[in-house]
């Protein structure tokens, strides 16, 4: 069993309340989604972020496949930090921590994913071919979104890393 870690981090030139109001929003996922993904809410986005609320997605990791996606989130501490576990969806585990910590130049976002892949074999073999560049594509896009949106601070480089835990 492999499990794989996802770890990034991003500055903003805004609050940690102006972050907070944005990323906490589920409806604000869509917006730093890639399109091709097709991301979709059908249901648990009508209600400020809280521990025990369930969204349910539709989402295609792949073209001409599409999945339904369903998550919790497990822990908000307001402004802090939120936690959001699958419950039903791609992964076999996937459990990720949002962080938002002061700077000096703003807001730095950290992103910490632990998840492993359904398959056994086949689905680590699958990881460094299809599901790793498949991250680091959304990823960048969220990178570049988020700047759009709110700026960037030059000089300050977003950090990604994916690694085997």
């Amino acid at each position: 069993m492999r499990l794989y870690q996802l770890h990034a981090k991003q500055l903003l030139p805004i609050s940690k309340k102006e972050a907070w109001q944005f990323l906490s929003n589920p409806k604000n996922l869509k917006t730093i989604t890639p399109p091709h993904m097709g991301f979709h809410i059908l249901s648990g986005a009508d209600r400020s972020m809280h521990a025990g609320q369930i969204i349910q997605y539709v989402v295609k990791p792949f073209p001409l496949i599409s999945t339904k996606w369903v998550t919790e989130i497990t822990h908000v501490v307001q402004d802090e930090y939120f936690v959001d576990e699958q419950r039903f969806g791609p992964y076999s585990l996937w459990h990720h921590k949002h962080f938002l910590k002061e700077a000096e130049e703003g807001v730095l976002m950290e992103d910490i994913i632990d998840y492993k892949l359904p398959f056994g074999v086949f689905g680590t073999l699958m990881h460094p071919m299809v599901v790793k560049p498949q991250l680091k594509k959304i990823f960048e896009y969220r990178k570049i979104k988020l700047e759009k949106l709110f700026g960037s601070v030059p000089g300050k480089e977003t950090t990604f890393e994916l690694k085997t835990i």
